[in-house]
């Protein structure tokens, strides 16, 4: 059994993918700074950004999109683990501010 050849991208890909992440994080740092004015949506859209930037770099950068199934589950298992760590943070700090 042979695999097929699968095409890397070409480095004008990797640079669109930089701005990309780019921006994902200059929208971070301005959902950070403005998290008095955007409320209670700030956790939730910097989580939905998290993962959206990890899917990016361990899909493209780390080359996962490659490998196979099982490498994958294992980077998918940590971000599932470290989004329930999270959870657990954040309502630690909500019950802080409630009592």
């Amino acid at each position: 059994m042979s695999e097929a050849h699968v095409e890397h991208p070409t480095p004008k890909k990797y640079v669109q993918i930089a701005i990309v992440l780019g921006i994902l994080t200059a929208i971070e740092i301005a959902l950070y700074y403005t998290e008095d004015i955007v409320g209670a949506l700030a956790d939730p859209l910097l989580i939905i950004l998290a993962i959206g930037k990890f899917v990016i770099v361990v899909g493209w950068f780390m080359h996962l999109r490659y490998e196979n199934k099982t490498v994958n589950r294992f980077f998918v298992g940590g971000m599932i683990l470290a989004l329930i760590l999270f959870a657990i943070v954040m309502f630690e700090r909500a019950a802080a501010n409630y009592f």
